[in-house]
């Protein structure tokens, strides 16, 4: 409530803004209100301008545009204001009358060139590059948006940045957009109001000269010195701020982004080169020996930039000796000589390997953060499968190939993949994009043709309808897919008494009845490694501990309890397989097959009974039938008897990692089946 009632304050505030202004076009001014709120718009201009000049980034500063409509009304109400006051009493105030002496001199004809020297500097210089940029600026912006919305949907499917991460990047997008939109047509306030200013100083005078000869009873050059002196101090009143808040209008749409202040990045980019200085310092010395050239002014330049120069270089060698330092302790390892043998036996249980063109990567920054994308991606897997992933060593190999790097579980390579840092990788999921160059390239993950392009050509590439991810991105998408598909052999007896500790905490009862009493450790790690290899969460441990407790008492067979397992937490297995109204979309056997198999596997020998090839066959065209279900949008689902569900799942696993085996007990919680392919083979 309190921060409803501080938004409806400002609001009302911003109300009251708006009709001070309707009353000061209206309602005739005296000149000492006139004085303070002129001051009050050069004060505020000011703070614009500084304001910029401090963002980080132009989106931070997203209310500018409706600032610059805010300043620009009051500037044209005060015009009507001191324009009414220089009219009727030929005195507009202290501020006017001080600018239209100091600054003028006295000289009505200077007036009139200085102000018009303003006119063009603002209407032909700055506003009329600020609305380039800006048009420039918008039409960019808007042609980015669908490669940059690609951008957020591909990450968000590797599994990189959670749902609520991808919708504030969507957020943040859409105010980028309607930023550099409004900045596009918000440059048409600044151009308008200088047109306006020229054409409100042209009616004063003429006026004023009307009003002194007509109705004041002095002589023509006594009525145009006068009231042309008040009419350029108002415009130059008005006209300084207007100046003060283009500029900043200027400045905000040619900033890059980049998260430190303009200051600060044109003093690091203009100023840190001391050998830079030095010539400019020599040139100017050169100008200081040429005849009737001010010598003194320019030595003291000369000699300030020389001493400036020698400061600039200390400070970025101590900068650089610092950096090599970190990185030196960084790298530092410790002699392997000195180490206890004991050490030596250690193996990292999981590990990220690169070649050393590739260790770019784990730095942070446009073409790194590695690291941070393996904490997103360990906290991925808590969430989704409740697994905890063990810390994952990443290290360079000198063995490997320089853009090679591979995954490693227990020091045994599972997965091997090509990078090429500093590069994107474009995909064409559609297969309907445009031409683009490139090293073609197979991506690591899911086995799809690409591209590695350079930066350069990456807005292009979006805007042709290409997927394109950054070289980090796609290691971790590969090593997403690869821990899932081994994320039964992560689990290890110790991580499954963490886990039943910690659910201890919460619900004593089912541990102490299960464990030790009824099953071990390691069989509830069998147990719970069967559901990972298939893709099953165990995040609601309880209720798989539940379904343990009663099942074990009948069977102790590590097969048969998975099954009992699935069969309890069946919404959990069958939900994210639900189109949005609950329909489960199915492969099914065709009836004959699936009793033939039934059959064939009731007997000891199992699959041995099946005839010679057949088993090739099936699994052919199991694989073909799920195929067209990806390339349909559907998810490959498989559904059968609970009988042959394990052996179905094993025989497919290899062809078809994605696909999911369910049994006709495990898809109660859907809504609706329908049946998408029906699976027959020949013979």
């Amino acid at each position: 409530m309190v921060e409803v009632r501080k938004g409806s304050r400002k609001n009302t505030l911003l109300a009251l803004f708006f009709v001070a202004i309707l009353a000061v076009m209206l309602v005739p001014v005296p000149s000492l209100l006139l004085d303070a709120m002129l001051c009050l718009n050069i004060t505020a201009s000011l703070l614009i301008l500084m304001a910029v000049l401090n963002a980080g980034r132009p989106v931070e500063f997203s209310t500018f545009p409706s600032v610059l409509l805010f300043t620009a009304l009051f500037r044209l109400a005060l015009n009507v204001a001191s324009t009414r006051l220089i009219l009727l009493e030929g005195d507009a105030g202290h501020v006017i009358k001080v600018f239209g002496d100091f600054v003028v001199g006295g000289q009505p004809l200077v007036g009139i060139v200085i102000f018009l020297v303003l006119v063009v500097i603002q209407f032909i210089v700055i506003t009329k590059g600020q609305n380039r940029i800006s048009e420039v600026s918008a039409r960019f912006a808007l042609d980015s948006l669908p490669g940059k919305q690609m951008s957020i949907d591909a990450d968000l499917g590797a599994g990189l940045i959670t749902a609520e991460d991808a919708r504030a990047r969507r957020l943040a997008l859409t105010n980028e957009m309607e930023f550099y939109g409004a900045m596009d047509g918000a440059g048409k306030f600044v151009r308008g109001d200088a047109i306006a200013g020229l054409i409100i100083t042209g009616i004063n005078i003429v006026g004023g000269l009307i009003m002194g000869i007509a109705y004041g009873g002095i002589s023509a050059g006594a009525a145009f010195e006068k009231y042309t002196i008040l009419t350029i101090g108002d415009g130059l009143v008005a006209q300084i701020p207007a100046l003060l808040v283009s500029t900043a209008a200027g400045i905000l749409v040619t900033k890059g982004a980049s998260e430190n202040s303009l200051g600060d990045e044109m003093g690091d980019q203009v100023l840190a080169n001391g050998r830079t200085m030095r010539l400019v310092a020599g040139v100017i010395a050169v100008f200081a020996l040429l005849p009737g050239m001010p010598t003194l002014l320019f030595f003291g330049i000369a000699a300030t930039l020389f001493v400036y120069s020698s400061a600039a270089d200390a400070a970025k060698a101590k900068a650089e000796a610092a950096k090599k330092a970190a990185a030196e302790a960084k790298e530092q390892k410790p002699d392997e000589s000195q180490q206890p043998v004991e050490e030596l036996l250690g193996v990292d249980r999981l590990g990220v390997e690169l070649g050393f063109r590739l260790i770019n990567l784990v730095e942070p920054g446009k073409h790194g953060g590695l690291l941070d994308h393996i904490r997103s991606l360990r906290r991925q897997f808590a969430t989704n499968l409740g697994l905890v992933v063990p810390p994952i060593r990443v290290r360079d190999n000198v063995q490997l190939d320089p853009n090679t790097y591979r995954i490693v579980l227990g020091g045994q390579e599972v997965a091997r993949g090509t990078l090429r840092a500093g590069q994107y990788l474009a995909m064409d999921p559609s297969g309907a994009a445009g031409p683009i160059g490139g090293v073609e390239t197979i991506e690591p993950a899911f086995g799809l043709p690409a591209r590695w392009i350079p930066e350069s050509d990456k807005d292009r590439a979006e805007l042709l309808g290409y997927t394109v991810i950054d070289a980090a991105s796609v290691l971790i998408t590969h090593l997403t897919e690869a821990l899932k598909r081994i994320a039964g052999e992560l689990l290890t007896r110790d991580d499954v008494k963490r886990l039943v500790d910690n659910l201890k905490k919460t619900s004593p009862a089912v541990v102490d009845e299960l464990i030790p009493s009824q099953m071990t450790i390691g069989q509830v790690q069998r147990v719970l490694a069967g559901l990972l290899k298939e893709g099953v969460p165990i995040r609601n441990l309880q209720s798989i501990l539940e379904s343990l407790a009663d099942a074990c008492g009948e069977t102790k067979d590590v097969r048969q309890l998975v099954e009992q397992v699935r069969a309890r937490i069946a919404r959990t297995i069958v939900e994210p397989h639900l189109d949005p109204i609950g329909t489960l979309h199915a492969a099914f056997l065709d009836p004959d097959l699936e009793r033939n198999l039934a059959e064939a596997l009731a007997g000891n020998d199992g699959a041995a009974n099946l005839p010679a090839g057949f088993l090739g066959r099936f699994v052919d065209r199991t694989a073909e039938a799920l195929s067209n279900m990806a390339r349909s949008g559907r998810d490959p689902v498989l559904v059968t008897r609970a009988s042959l569900r394990p052996f179905l799942a094993e025989a497919i696993a290899g062809v078809i990692p994605n696909a999911a085996v369910l049994s006709y007990q495990e898809t109660s919680p859907a809504r609706k089946v329908e049946t998408t392919q029906r699976i027959a083979v020949a013979g």
